[in-house]
């Protein structure tokens, strides 16, 4: 790891990776969570892809809400340790070989594996804010705009995209002290605490980075403007994780997937 301003990326390391792992523990990550998987109705047969999957969470909700009956869930993530928890998962889940697989890498390498129209739906975790792209020394939206291109590209026509992204500003804070909501029946309290401050410390790192243009916490007007540019004119967008995030679901244009 270089510790530069510029070049400081957490994502990859396996120590940042396992820190989310237990994040669906926390209440605000519980109910982001719900209301995620609530979006989805996957059927069967259908194909999807979970980007920026961390441990496989809502690939474990598109797996148990079909009732094991999709055809193939595929996880995209930048950690290669995530490999491991998509092993277990899939062991966890009794699914058939292949029918959830990982893929290690950014957004658009995961994506341009994929055929145009050949995908029936997308999730995403508050993972899209942290595309990044650095041009001539500026830190632009490029690397967003284009992954959200490829979601549209990979779509089926009757296809939906679901994601959750911070808001504009996150009050980390906030999302620490829903965390303490119970903290005490947990069985072991000290490591539920431990967990929860290890995720605050990650968010502070976020939120200066998205302050000098790196990361993406845009405002709902802003995310519709993007996805409308992406070719998703229908668009429905709500808060969860106490507020500091929206999750948003969206369809695709009824144009041919190759125009």
């Amino acid at each position: 790891m270089i510790w530069n301003r510029r070049t400081t990326n957490y994502w990859p390391d396996t120590k940042c990776a396992k820190a989310f792992w237990s994040q669906h523990e926390l209440p605000p990550y519980r109910q982001l969570l719900a209301d995620t998987t609530a979006r989805l109705a996957p059927q069967a047969g259908e194909r999807w892809l979970d980007l920026g999957c961390g441990r496989g969470m809502l690939t474990k909700g598109i797996f148990q809400d079909s009732c094991g009956t999709v055809a193939e869930i595929t996880g995209i993530d930048i950690a290669p340790v995530n490999a491991q928890a998509y092993d277990k998962l899939s062991r966890e889940l009794k699914a058939q070989p292949g029918q959830i697989r990982f893929v290690a890498g950014d957004f658009l390498d995961g994506l341009r594996q994929f055929a145009s129209g050949s995908v029936d739906g997308i999730v995403s975790g508050l993972a899209l804010s942290y595309a990044e792209s650095l041009v001539d020394g500026r830190w632009t939206t490029s690397a967003l705009d284009r992954t959200l291109a490829e979601c549209r590209r990979v779509l089926a026509p009757r296809g939906r995209f679901v994601f959750s992204i911070n808001v504009p500003e996150p009050a980390w804070g906030t999302v620490a002290r829903d965390c303490l909501t119970g903290v005490w029946s947990r069985p072991r309290p000290h490591r539920y605490l431990v967990k929860a401050w290890r995720i605050w410390r990650y968010g502070g790192w976020l939120k200066r980075e998205a302050r000098r243009g790196r990361f993406h916490y845009l405002s709902a007007e802003a995310l519709r403007a993007k996805l409308l540019a992406a070719g998703f004119p229908e668009v429905d967008i709500a808060l969860s994780f106490s507020g500091q995030a929206y999750v948003v679901t969206c369809r695709p244009t009824a144009r041919s997937v190759a125009a």
